[in-house]
Formats: C-alpha cells, sequence, structure tokens
C-alpha cells in the first residue's frame, strides 16, 4: 500500500536561516547522514525521513526553531546541500521551496542520467508529481503545497517530505511519504498523519472513498455537458453546509472547459484522472461530488490526521505518546552526534538541543 508515513502541523513563519546558521546546518546534516549510511545502509537512512518526529527531532538537532514552518524547509535545504558533497552516501535530493520544487523533475532526471538510472529515473518523476497531486487535489484539508522534497537511493526507494500552508489559519502542515510496499498512491497512503489542528476535509484517497473514486474516472469520460447539468443542479439544491462550501467557488463554465480535455482523453481510471494536466482540485471536487449526491457513492469527509503531533500528543489525545518510538529516534540521533571527532564545541551544543528536545516532547 502506497505509505504516505505522517503530517505535522506547525505555525507558519516567514523568514530564513541567517547564512552562518544555515552552513553550520550542512555540516552538521552532513555528518549525521555519513553515521546513519554506514550503519544503517541508504535505505534504511531514506526512511527515517518518513518519520515526522525523527524529521522534527533533525531540525532541533541542526539548530533551527522547531516550533515554525521554517524547520521543514530549512532542514531539507541543509540535507540537500549537504548530500550535494557527499553523492558517495547514495543519497540525492531533488527539490525545495517554492521554484526549487517546481524542478523536481528536472533535477530527478539529472541525477538519473549521470548514475545510469534509465526507466527508473522515468518512475522517480512519476512517484513525485503523484504525491504532490494527491496532497494538493485529491485531500482537500485546505493546505497548499509550497515545499516538495524529494530523497531517493540508487536502488530506487525514496521519500518525500513536502508542505502546504493555510494562510488564514496560519499554519502550515507538513505531509511524509515512503515508497516501500507501494501500491496504490490513492488509496489509504498514511501509516500515520500527526496535525495540530483538524478541520474540515474532502478526502479522495479515504478507504471509503474507493467506489466515488472509481466513479470519477468514469465521469470524466463522459459528455461534459451532461456533467455541467448535475453540477448546476446541485448548486440549487439545499444541501448541508460542508457540501455548500465545496460548491461555492465551482463554476461550471470553467469545469466545463477541463471537462472537455478529459473527454477527449478517456482517462482509465482515477489516477490517470490525478495526473493528467490541467485536472485540478476544482474539477476533482466537482466530480467528487456528483459522484457523492447524484450517483450514490460514499465520500470521506473525514480529516485523515489521527495524532496531535508525531506519534501522539503529551495529554494522550488522540492517542497516548509512543515512548519507544520517540526513544529510538533520539537515540539513533545521540549517535550519530557523538560520532563527530572534529567539531567538538558544535556536537556538545547538538547534544543538549536534542535533550531540551526530547524534554520538553516527553
Amino acid at each position: 500500500m502506497a505509505q504516505r508515513t505522517g503530517t505535522a502541523n506547525l505555525p507558519l513563519h516567514g523568514g530564513k536561516a541567517p547564512r552562518w546558521l544555515f552552513e553550520r546546518m550542512v555540516r552538521l546534516s552532513g555528518c549525521i547522514l555519513a553515521y546513519m549510511v554506514e550503519e544503517l545502509g541508504p535505505g534504511e537512512t531514506l526512511s527515517r525521513f518518513s518519520d515526522p518526529f525523527w524529521f522534527q527531532s533533525l531540525g532541533c538537532v541542526l539548530g533551527f526553531d522547531w516550533h515554525s514552518s521554517g524547520v521543514t524547509t530549512t532542514t531539507c535545504g541543509a540535507v540537500k546541500e549537504a548530500l550535494r558533497y557527499r553523492q558517495d552516501l547514495g543519497l540525492f535530493a531533488a527539490g525545495g521551496k517554492g521554484a526549487a520544487s517546481r524542478r523536481t523533475p528536472a533535477e530527478i532526471e539529472a541525477h538519473g542520467e549521470r548514475l545510469g538510472l534509465g526507466a527508473e529515473a522515468e518512475s522517480l518523476v512519476r512517484a513525485s508529481r503523484l504525491s504532490a497531486k494527491v496532497d494538493n487535489n485529491a485531500l482537500q484539508d485546505g493546505y497548499q503545497i509550497y515545499h516538495h522534497f524529494f530523497l531517493f537511493t540508487s536502488a530506487g526507494e525514496w521519500a518525500v517530505v513536502q508542505q502546504g500552508m493555510n494562510e488564514a489559519a496560519g499554519y502550515a502542515r507538513r505531509y511524509h511519504w515512503l515508497s516501500r510496499e507501494l501500491e496504490d498512491f490513492t488509496r489509504e497512503p498514511h501509516a500515520a498523519i500527526c496535525s495540530e489542528a483538524r478541520g474540515l476535509t474532502l478526502n479522495m484517497v479515504a478507504d471509503g472513498s474507493h467506489e466515488t473514486r472509481e466513479a470519477m474516472g468514469a465521469l470524466a469520460a463522459e459528455k461534459p455537458d451532461k456533467l455541467v447539468g448535475e453540477l448546476k443542479r446541485l448548486k440549487c439544491l439545499r444541501l448541508p453546509r460542508r457540501h455548500q462550501l465545496f460548491l461555492a467557488d465551482l463554476h461550471p463554465d470553467s469545469i466545463r472547459k477541463v471537462l472537455l480535455l478529459t473527454y477527449e482523453r478517456q482517462p482509465e481510471d482515477f489516477v490517470t484522472l490525478l495526473g493528467m494536466p490541467g485536472v485540478g482540485a476544482k474539477t476533482l471536487r466537482a466530480l467528487a461530488l456528483i459522484s457523492e449526491l447524484i450517483h450514490g457513492t460514499h465520500l470521506s469527509w473525514e480529516d485523515p490526521a489521527r495524532y496531535s503531533f508525531a506519534h501522539g500528543g503529551k495529554d494522550g489525545y488522540p492517542y497516548p505518546v509512543d515512548r519507544d518510538t520517540y526513544d529510538s529516534s533520539i537515540a539513533v540521533l545521540m549517535q550519530a552526534v557523538r560520532s563527530m571527532r572534529d567539531e567538538k564545541s558544535e556536537r556538545e551544543r547538538a547534544l543538549r538541543r536534542l535533550a531540551s528536545f526530547a524534554a520538553e516532547m516527553g
């Protein structure tokens, strides 16, 4: 099953790390990754990036403000820069924040050409694009993706750390993906999702939305005029408030233009529809609502966030702290930092930050 392995919500903060701090973060992350690859191998090291708590711990060790949304973008940026100088580790990074995220496919292809990955590089590019499409368009939770970081090995394993913003709420939400046991990008891709805030969500990748996904693929291949007529009918009905909110910004004439494209291309299933150029959140939402309200399929409205942070919350809601996972994450990072031989003062500062972080989380 596709594994989107976790989500974390963070206060949305502007600004960026000062140059001196970022350079230190690059050096320190390089040392940590070198130790982990030597001890665990590239694949297992990569898998740690799919763990929200481990990632947050790493950001703390590197010295960034782990309470803010900047921990995601800055930590990923430092890791990417460190790996640029350490290609011997067998880990390769692409993407980043804003414009850098749009360069992800080209960067994956460049790595792939140098490594001789052949068709595997195309699969990695597809994974990058689909993971972003799912979190931006198929899981409509109010967060717009603005940061996409893609990490992979020469064996074709990959992880994604991406972040969306909800400016109205003042929060960013982080999404983690992992390729292991990948079967389906669009059916319950989470192993765990963590969030400070939960809200009204249209979740097309929920297990319970399976028949809706199948219907959406079929509907997208029908004549646009029929679908636009059904959408107009929906907008005239007295519906529950949540449906009204999700219908409010759907303009039939705009949706019709996209449906002309889907009718011409005849998508064979939901995954094909999701990946089609021009098919965005509004078109998918229109098809999902038509499927549910007119054709009677089930659609999930539940925010898939299950944990208050990382692997639990200090107050035990909604799940108690997973102490074993906390301790394991901290232990790996402590051993990695202690392995640094040449920078004693930086090693001691990093250990103090990690100890303080562990105490606050515990």
